[in-house]
This record gives C-alpha cells, sequence and structure tokens, in this order.
C-alpha cells in the first residue's frame, strides 16, 4: 500500500488523460456534426450515420472511460481517513457543480427569450440540445460515490472481482433489454458499466494493479469486444450515430464495458511513461492550464462547434453533404475555427470554475447522519441531472428535473452544514 503522503500527490498521467479525452471529445463531437440552413430551416446529420464504414473509428475516440478513471484516481488520491461518506462527496461536487450553475443560468435566461422571440417549438429543439452532454456529470456524480468504499478494498485480486462481477451484471442487463426490447430496460448499465472505469482509477492509484497485468486484461477485453461483435449481437458503434438499431452507449451495453476494461488498462500500462512526459515544465503548464477549465471546455465545447458551424455557413462553407468533393476540408477549416471560438470562450468562462459562489463553497461540517443524507442528496442530483440531459430543457419533464437537480443540490448544501462561514471547500478537492 502507498503511504498517506504519495496516495495525496498529484498523479500528471492523470492530468494528461483527462485533457487529452477532453481535445479528443470536442473535436470528435466536431467531425460529427453535419448541418446546413436552407429553405425547410436548420437542418442536422451525424457524420456517422451518414458514412457508416467509420464506425469502428469509434472504438478508439470513445474515450469516456479515461474521464471515469480519472474521477476515480483522483477520488482515491484526495481521500482522508475518517472524513465522512456524504462530506467527502459533497466536497467534490461543490467544484464539478459550480460551472454547471453558471451554464444553466445562461441557457434558461436563453430559452426564454427564444421562447418570446422565436415562440415555443423553436425553444424545444434548442432546449433538447443544450443539456444532453450533462448526462455525463450526473452519472459521474453517483459513480464517484463508490469510491470510498472501493478505497478498502486491499488487493488487485478483489477489484479483478470487482471488474468481473460489473461485467457479468452488465450481461444480465443486456439479456434483459433485449429480451424486452425497450431501452428503458437497460438503465441500470449506466452506472454499472462507467463504474468500472472508477474501479480501474482506484486500483491504479492504489498501485494495486501492475502494468504488465494491465497489458495483459487491456488485450484480452479487447479481444473479448472484437469477438461480441463477430456475434452479431452488438452494433460496432460506440456512440450515438442516429442510424442505430440498438445503441451500445444509451443506455451503455457489455460491448462498452469491455471497451471501458480494456482503455481503462491500457492507461495502466503506460502511466508511467505518460507521467515523464507530462514532468517537463512546457508540457506540464499546458496540461495544467487545460485541467483547470476542463469543465469549461466539457460544458462549452457544443455551442462553439455551433457558433464555428454556423458562422461558416453565412459565407457558404458548409461541412454537410458527405458526398460533395470539398466536404472533408470544410470540415477541417471547421475544426480550425472552432478551435478558435473555443479558446475564447475559455478565456472568457474559465475564471468562473474558480470562483467562490457564497454559501455553496462554504467548508463542509455534516458528520454522522447528516453526512449520510448529504451523500444521498448528492446522488439524488445526479440522477435528476442525468434524467435532465435525457429529457432536454423541452416539456414538463424537462423542466421538472431541472427543479429536481436544484432542490437536491440545495438540500444537499442545506444538510452539509458549514464548519466556518464564509470558509473555503475542503482541502480535499485540490486532487480533482
Amino acid at each position: 500500500m502507498p503511504t498517506s503522503d504519495t496516495v495525496r500527490q498529484r498523479d500528471r498521467a492523470v492530468d494528461v488523460a483527462r485533457l487529452a479525452a477532453l481535445v479528443v471529445v470536442m473535436f470528435g463531437h466536431c467531425a460529427l456534426l453535419l448541418a446546413t440552413i436552407d429553405s425547410g430551416g436548420v437542418r442536422i446529420g451525424n457524420l456517422l450515420g451518414a458514412v457508416p464504414a467509420l464506425a469502428p473509428v469509434t472504438w478508439v475516440v470513445q474515450v469516456m472511460p479515461l474521464f471515469f478513471l480519472a474521477g476515480g484516481a483522483a477520488g482515491a488520491y484526495g481521500s482522508r481517513s475518517g472524513t465522512p461518506w456524504g462530506t467527502w462527496l459533497f466536497t467534490r461536487a461543490q467544484r464539478l457543480c459550480r460551472p454547471v450553475f453558471w451554464y444553466l443560468a445562461v441557457w434558461v435566461t436563453a430559452l426564454l427569450l427564444v421562447r418570446l422571440l422565436l415562440g415555443v417549438q423553436s425553444a424545444d429543439a434548442l432546449g433538447r440540445e443544450s443539456v444532453a452532454l450533462l448526462w455525463f456529470l450526473g452519472v459521474y456524480l453517483i459513480a464517484l460515490a463508490l469510491v470510498p468504499s472501493l478505497t478498502h478494498l486491499r488487493t488487485g485480486r478483489t477489484f479483478a472481482v470487482v471488474v468481473i462481477a460489473l461485467l457479468a451484471a452488465a450481461w444480465a442487463v443486456d439479456r434483459i433489454r433485449f429480451a424486452v426490447g425497450t431501452p428503458e430496460s437497460g438503465i441500470a448499465n449506466f452506472l454499472l458499466i462507467w463504474s468500472i472505469p472508477v474501479v480501474i482509477g482506484v486500483a491504479y492509484a492504489r498501485r494495486l494493479i501492475s502494468p504488465r497485468s494491465a497489458l495483459l486484461v487491456a488485450v484480452a477485453a479487447l479481444a473479448a469486444q472484437c469477438a461480441l461483435v463477430v456475434t452479431g449481437a452488438y452494433e460496432v458503434a460506440l456512440v450515438v450515430t442516429g442510424a442505430e438499431h440498438v445503441s451500445n452507449v444509451s443506455p451503455p451495453t457489455l460491448l462498452l464495458g469491455l471497451h471501458c476494461t480494456w482503455m481503462s488498462c491500457a492507461f495502466v500500462a503506460v502511466a508511467a511513461p505518460i507521467r515523464r512526459w507530462a514532468d517537463r515544465p512546457r508540457v506540464w503548464r499546458i496540461v495544467a492550464s487545460g485541467n483547470a477549465g476542463a469543465m469549461t471546455l466539457y460544458l462549452w465545447h457544443i455551442p462553439a462547434i455551433a457558433v464555428a458551424a454556423f458562422s461558416l455557413h453565412a459565407v457558404g462553407l458548409d461541412a454537410y453533404d458527405v458526398e460533395a468533393s470539398d466536404f472533408w476540408a470544410m470540415l477541417a477549416l471547421r475544426a480550425v475555427v472552432f478551435a478558435g471560438v473555443m479558446a475564447a470562450l475559455f478565456r472568457l468562462l474559465s475564471p468562473l470554475e474558480h470562483r467562490r459562489l457564497p454559501w455553496w463553497d462554504d467548508r463542509v461540517a455534516a458528520t454522522g447522519a447528516r453526512s449520510a443524507v448529504t451523500g444521498a442528496l448528492v446522488c439524488a442530483a445526479g440522477v435528476a441531472l442525468a434524467l435532465m440531459a435525457k429529457q432536454g430543457l423541452a416539456g414538463t419533464a424537462g423542466w421538472v428535473a431541472l427543479g429536481g437537480f436544484l432542490t437536491a443540490a440545495v438540500a444537499a448544501r442545506i444538510w452539509a452544514g458549514s464548519a466556518v462561514a464564509g470558509a473555503p471547500a475542503s482541502a480535499s478537492v485540490a486532487s480533482r
């Protein structure tokens, strides 16, 4: 077992993984979007739906497992013996939710203006897209709740049993989903699948999985993933394409679970050289800067893509028709414009991630039953956030989910209490 000093030390390889995954997600979404405006209005498509042959590429660019692994590892590094579970979880939610509050405030205001100026249908169409990416934070908050318990596991073999059990449970849920024929019957896999990289992240932080073992597991999981596709029971694409019959991600399937396993273990296998590379001052400055505004990059990259796409449309430079001779050049041009727009938004909005909110960011003081209730309310906020992402800010269900998220978050803050009025949040979030 590592010493407490080692556990609390920042792991630069984890920061590299988080930022690299974020860059892939941003530019991946930029590439996937097909958009134009004609006499029929706004037309939106998906590159993978238009060119299905590209589906195998998603096995490389589906990097969400690295976000969850980073959360598990950072949570394990920041864990302190004796800290109540709910208190620990809420201190992490403080930092994670702060930029989300700003994001939601902007979108609620914008949607109300759109409703007044353009009507209910336009507002609902925009509202369905504006919060879709918040599914990640909702599931992430719930998965993080498992970290304190996972830190009590003492052997790599125990962690392996947990991962195998999660994969087996995911397979059972898939059987139910395929038999019933509705995506809702597979909803349990949101937690089962996305917990896998969290578990591996904790094992990595506790140094309970060696690079050699991780490499062997990665190869075995990748081989199993390939074999599963060959059976024809699962589709190839690991992202939403709009043309799939059975999605691998909404809700997740065993195929995505195996993907989470091999990608997480592949990171563990190469973490040491990544860490040495990140020790270079110039590299670390970039990585540290990006991680300091990671939530800004994640939350605002879709609006930045929209600005880039429709600005180019205004001058007749659409990337929409995949059969056009200049399509790939237009897609590359959009990526360049998007990078510029995102850089401007990052500079403008990333300071909000570090601007303390009165009361919300006070130091947490809950213990005992109050801490347990606080943790449960954070999990409830995560569920509401995931539901809001699914429904969008359109119709009664979406707005009720938004109210549920805000209510649960405020209730968690009340139950968490305040050790010292106006004091900064607990230092346990420093390694986030």
